[in-house]
């Protein structure tokens, strides 16, 4: 009976969890704590964000068309929102997981966030979006693979590595908000963690003794699919393995033409995918070096993150210097080089852009244009502001569709410029108001003095030209019209422009902003709302049944804050039946 009881409650568990599918595609399940720990990544006791007790939190593994359900629960003591960048959350905003969209899982309570990977591929992570939070941790990744009736086009990798590279203070979340807060800059990093560990002791002055370092493991003469991810605060990151090309297959969810590389510049925010050989001897390990980019390095020399790639056969640990960055740090014309030879893999069989035939970008007339400008921050009302064309953008207390939903009058404005006006800048809850089914151009213009990583939630968009220097209409004649990288996340050169084209076909509320966060944190984002007039069901999704309700809706929530059993199965009949369906399997099972 012990074994009977232990089945049922699984069975049980199951079945509810089929609720959450919005067709007959198969589902994953997870269940996310999300506390504090205390580690020492750089030698110093600090508390971080864990999921599950893990730093990094565990890989959400998913397939093509699943459902993912992800159960959150918030063991901090401040509030919580878990985000999934790259995951376009086909017609269903209401699981993004921003404050635009959502409202905040408040301590000792969870959610369960219910979506769909609908025709996506590839490498992607997930981490908390609020309050600074990711700066200290509750990110993990993401690993969306392919069907097997559809063939990836490179040869089947012999195992998949996870690195999990950015930038680390050895002060936590609260204490790097606070000094934003007080107006200051957050200055250098204290250094670099690869998967969540300090460096390897390769320098007995710049490392102390006694930090733990991640070790990769590997067979002589395999290839293996790295899935290297920039999960830090600011800090762009050049990453490469010693004596080893990477060979670059895949960036956040789209087959990229194969182009060797001995080292890769990885922005923050961003995910690629490399196959890399093992075929050199092991008289050695090998470094695995992810270090500062576009600064000054010898000042910068103890921001660098060192693991070791170590052979099944190796004779000795690794010694010596690593490996040396790119000598262009005062040339980033030649820098640029790099994200401008990523093409898109046209004949590979994976996913494609959406909507279908919007790989034909090229031929396609643009709708409207955006020309989003960013400098410096400045101060406005006393205090220390990142704009978007002179606006810095303050979250409303009632999400946006929900306010829409709800007539919420003044919860925000779709008065966002489409262009960079000549005023003072403000603080102001202004949203870009797009149009459904129109293909817009976007143009980043970085007048910042630090690279920047701008993203785009809900989309891919097409990467069709950057420059240095100020955008004009002339510049179109150097886009990309025909192999552009589609991707969700794009670097934007200080004193440089990035253009993007982008098929509005996803109905919701989508946040576009800055990925550096200190420049997120300060208000460097705003919201593109796409809604179709014509609206019946088919082109966005109903909110779902555990929704959380806050500022003028705060009357709606209802006393217990948590995703229940009773609250996915109300109002649904089919779920009933399939729970009492699988209970009873599960009885002449075991009788």
């Amino acid at each position: 009976m012990a074994q009977l009881r232990v089945s049922l409650f699984l069975s049980i568990h199951i079945a509810l969890l089929a609720s959450l599918c919005f067709a007959d595609d198969p589902y994953v399940f997870y269940d996310f704590k999300l506390s504090y720990i205390t580690v020492s990544p750089l030698g110093v006791p600090q508390q971080v964000i864990a999921v599950n007790g893990a730093f990094p939190g565990p890989v959400v593994n998913a397939t093509t068309n699943y459902n993912v359900a992800i159960n959150v629960h918030n063991q901090l003591d401040e509030n919580l929102l878990m985000t999934w960048p790259g995951i376009q959350m086909r017609r269903n905003s209401w699981q993004d997981g921003v404050l635009g969209t959502n409202c905040p899982i408040h301590p000792k309570r969870n959610f369960t966030y219910q979506f769909q990977v609908k025709d996506q591929i590839g490498s992607f992570f997930y981490f908390p979006s609020l309050n600074f939070q990711r700066a200290s941790g509750g990110f993990g990744p993401i690993i969306i693979n392919n069907r097997n009736i559809i063939a990836i086009p490179f040869g089947q990798p012999d195992g998949d590595v996870v690195i999990m590279i950015g930038d680390w203070y050895t002060r936590n979340h609260t204490a790097l908000r606070t000094t934003l807060d007080s107006g200051e800059d957050l200055g250098m990093p204290d250094g670099v963690l690869i998967n969540g560990r300090g460096p390897y002791r390769y320098n007995t002055t710049l490392v102390p003794d006694g930090i733990e370092y991640e070790t990769i493991n590997v067979d002589p003469g395999k290839t293996y699919r790295f899935r290297v991810h920039n999960v830090g605060i600011s800090t762009s990151l050049n990453f490469r393995i010693q004596g080893h090309n990477l060979l670059l297959v895949e960036t956040e969810g789209y087959y990229t033409t194969q182009q060797n590389f001995s080292s890769f510049d990885i922005h923050v925010g961003q995910s690629y995918s490399f196959l890399v050989t093992m075929d050199q001897n092991a008289t050695t390990d090998y470094y695995i070096v992810a270090s500062a980019r576009f600064v000054n390095e010898s000042v910068w020399e103890r921001v660098t993150g060192v693991a070791i790639l170590h052979y099944s056969n190796s004779k000795g640990p690794a010694t010596g210097p690593l490996p040396v960055p790119p000598s262009d740090i005062y040339n980033q014309w030649s820098a640029m080089s790099q994200p401008r030879a990523i093409r898109q893999n046209t004949t590979a069989s994976g996913a494609r852009p959406n909507p279908q035939g919007s790989f034909h970008y090229g031929s396609i007339n643009v709708t409207d244009t955006y020309v989003l400008q960013s400098f410096p921050p400045v101060t406005i009302e006393g205090k220390l502001r990142a704009t978007l064309n002179g606006i810095s953008f303050v979250n409303p207390d009632t999400p946006i569709r929900l306010a829409d939903l709800h007539n919420v009058k003044g919860a925000y404005k779709l008065d966002f410029p489409n262009k960079p006006l000549n005023r003072t800048p403000r603080v102001d809850r202004s949203v870009i108001n797009a149009t459904y089914k129109g293909f817009i151009e976007v143009i980043l213009q970085n007048n910042d003095t630090r690279m920047q990583s701008f993203h785009m939630d809900g989309y891919a968009f097409f990467v069709v030209g950057m420059d240095f220097g100020v955008w004009t209409e002339n510049s179109r004649n150097n886009y990309n019209k025909w192999d552009a990288i589609s991707r969700c996340t794009t670097e934007v050169y200080p004193g440089a422009w990035t253009a993007v084209l982008i098929s509005l076909d996803n109905v919701g509320v989508w946040n576009l902003r800055v990925e550096n966060l200190d420049r997120w944190y300060l208000g460097q984002e705003t919201y593109i709302r796409i809604t179709n007039p014509e609206e019946n069901g088919d082109t966005e999704m109903a909110p779902p049944a555990n929704v959380l309700y806050c500022g003028a809706l705060q009357s709606l929530q209802k006393e217990s804050q948590s995703s229940s059993a009773k609250t996915l199965l109300s109002g649904n009949s089919k779920l009933l039946t399939i729970l009492v369906v699988t209970i009873l399997a599960s009885i002449f099972t075991f009788s």
